[in-house]
């Protein structure tokens, strides 16, 4: 009778730990990331407590000291946040028409919707949405923070990008300039708006048939 004597089996081979630290890392370092979300940031410190920043975001007063000619402003969550650059436009037209709060947290952030300028019609039907945080430096002092986000790609989505990079920097500064020298006069602002619409006129009844005078 013949015995068979089987083998041990041979133990599993174990990786050493650094070696799989190594592989791991590697493999994290060659996988593709995803791409960062676009945004806009702005920062600016205004000379002047948080109280007075925060009411010249959440009243008519303080936006039209510094934002813009007119507005319709309901600082609540859904209530209206209307900034009306061009008050003598039709409906649909003036700036950031039926725009919203979305959130407020008192004397620390609000954010709101916000669309792109009637100049790019396709970008302005849909929304993006900006956040605004104030820190208090000291008690005559505050830092605003914008961040606008919410952006596609290509197109009129590139343009109103670019637009609103520049035009955040001259809202923030006005903000700056506010509490330095007084709110803004808008009236430069509002006839520079009326002769543009008059001379646009000009034109078109000039030439309408002698009829229809």
């Amino acid at each position: 009778m013949t015995v068979q004597v089987s083998k041990p089996a041979r133990p599993a081979r174990r990786i050493p730990f650094a070696a799989a630290a190594g592989f791991l890392a590697a493999l994290i370092w060659t996988s593709p990331a995803p791409a960062a979300e676009r945004a806009i940031d702005k920062q600016i410190d205004v000379p002047a407590g948080v109280d007075q920043v925060w009411a010249a975001w959440t009243t008519r007063e303080g936006v039209t000291s510094f934002f813009a000619p007119d507005a319709r402003i309901e600082a609540r969550v859904g209530g209206a946040f209307e900034i009306q650059f061009d008050p003598g436009a039709p409906p649909g037209a003036k700036g950031a028409d039926d725009m919203r709060y979305l959130a407020l947290q008192p004397k620390k952030m609000l954010s709101f919707d916000w669309n792109a300028p009637p100049s790019l019609p396709e970008a302005r039907q849909q929304r993006t949405f900006v956040i605004v945080r104030l820190a208090p430096i000291d008690a005559r002092m505050t830092r605003v923070t914008l961040h606008h986000t919410g952006w596609g790609d290509g197109g009129e989505w590139d343009k109103a990008y670019a637009y609103f990079d520049r035009a955040w920097g001259f809202v923030l500064g006005n903000l700056k300039k506010r509490f330095e020298q007084g709110p803004i006069d808008w009236q430069p602002w509002l006839a520079q708006l009326e002769r543009s619409r008059a001379a646009a006129a000009t034109p078109a009844a000039a030439s309408a048939p002698a009829a229809a005078r």
